[in-house]
């Protein structure tokens, strides 16, 4: 019987073709609109997450905290020094590395080559709590930290800029008026979540760093990376007590240093673009209430056009409930195939997007399914009206109907 409906309800659609198509319409849209939005969502978060772990694994990094303008702090700024560097590395227990840096831009030169990039002092620390892997030959040793050797370390974008095809393994490359010879070339890391080329990079030991091209010994950041299973929040709250200590904060005084978990920002910009995914599939959503509308307003001009039909149908025999689950299948069957054409298109438009804005493609099954089983939800609420009304047509009027 309710294979019988469907066959009826599929021949309804067919030889009304233009007409079903422009009525469902409107659900094809929404559902795609649905799909594609938190497709795309999705992927950008995936995105955000990737992008930032990029940076290192429970990352935690320390920089010394900036006066306002205007004054008004409640510490004296003071920049970092060796020692906070020895007092964490000697004193934390959740540390998987502790590692000072100081970078600025800085032209670098090779032969006839010449370009700006990111120049890091650092120690062999950095490249575990930042996890870079030397790709090409090695990384520099601490006895070349301590005796400010003139090696370094290229990143895979300087190498293409500069090099080219070759091997740049020994080679000298100038930055600024000191020379350096390349030793190692550091794995490809992309672009990060905050839109910078990490691999635009040239590492050297932090004391040739300080000697020869910032002339002080001033640290900018120390990078912080917490051991497998420590909380990170409970590897700052040791920095935190260390760090006080060792600068000699008093108890009522603020913090001169700042230490930012890059996991909570990137929880943070993952809900963020999250509730942004769920606003605009809201917003999509209202297009699956108009193509219920649609379908409603379609079924009533249905119910009038076959009046006689139903006027004969009922004179035969027919229950009132078979004209009524009639014309619900018809409802249902016409917003079921818009909502799997929406689902199909939903996922082309974000297929291209995604490639568009190189971000991975996740499409979310449980999404798919409930956008689906709503669009046959509303056929079936949108087509019951114009269901029950044509149900109750009295025979003999229907019959007279013209």
């Amino acid at each position: 019987m309710l294979w019988e409906t469907i066959k009826l309800a599929l021949r309804s659609v067919r030889r009304n073709a233009l007409r079903s198509f422009l009525t469902l319409l409107g659900i094809v849209i929404g559902v795609a609109a649905v799909i594609a939005m938190i497709t795309i969502g999705q992927g950008t978060t995936e995105k955000v997450k990737s992008d930032i772990s990029s940076l290192g694994s429970n990352l935690l990094v320390v920089r010394a905290a900036r006066a306002h303008r205007g004054g008004g702090t409640g510490f004296t700024p003071r920049a970092l020094e060796e020692r906070d560097v020895n007092a964490l590395a000697r004193g934390m227990t959740s540390a998987r590395a502790v590692a000072p840096a100081s970078s600025r831009q800085t032209r670098v030169v090779y032969a006839a080559r010449n370009e700006v990039v990111e120049v890091t002092g650092t120690t062999p620390d950095y490249l575990i709590a930042r996890d870079w892997v030397v790709a090409q030959g090695r990384e520099f040793t601490d006895a070349e930290v301590h005796s400010g050797a003139g090696v370094c370390l290229i990143g895979e974008t300087v190498r293409n800029d500069l090099f080219g095809a070759g091997d740049p393994l020994d080679l000298l490359i100038r930055i600024n008026r000191a020379t350096c010879r390349v030793i190692g070339v550091l794995g490809a890391k992309g672009t990060s979540g905050f839109g910078q080329d990490q691999d635009n990079v040239v590492m050297l030991p932090l004391t040739t760093y300080q000697r020869r091209i910032a002339g002080d010994r001033d640290i900018d950041t120390i990078y912080v990376s917490a051991r497998d299973g420590i909380p990170t929040s409970e590897a700052q709250t040791e920095i935190e007590t260390i760090m006080r200590e060792t600068r000699r904060i008093g108890f009522d005084d603020d913090d001169n240093f700042t230490v930012r978990d890059m996991t909570q920002i990137a929880d943070a910009m993952a809900s963020t673009t999250a509730v942004m995914t769920g606003m605009l599939g809201a917003v999509a959503g209202v297009s699956l209430l108009v193509g219920g509308i649609g379908i409603m307003n379609i079924m009533l001009v249905s119910v009038t056009e076959r009046t006689r039909e139903i006027g004969i149908r009922l004179a035969i025999g027919a229950h009132e409930k078979h004209i009524l689950v009639q014309f619900l299948v018809e409802a249902t069957v016409l917003s079921l195939l818009g909502g799997i054409l929406g689902v199909v298109l939903g996922l082309a438009i974000a297929g291209a997007a995604t490639a568009t804005l190189a971000i991975p493609f996740v499409p979310s099954l449980p999404v798919i399914v409930l956008a689906v089983a709503f669009s046959a939800m509303i056929g079936m609420v949108f087509g019951f009206f114009p269901a029950l009304r044509g149900s109750r047509l009295d025979p003999i009027q229907a019959l007279r109907h013209e």
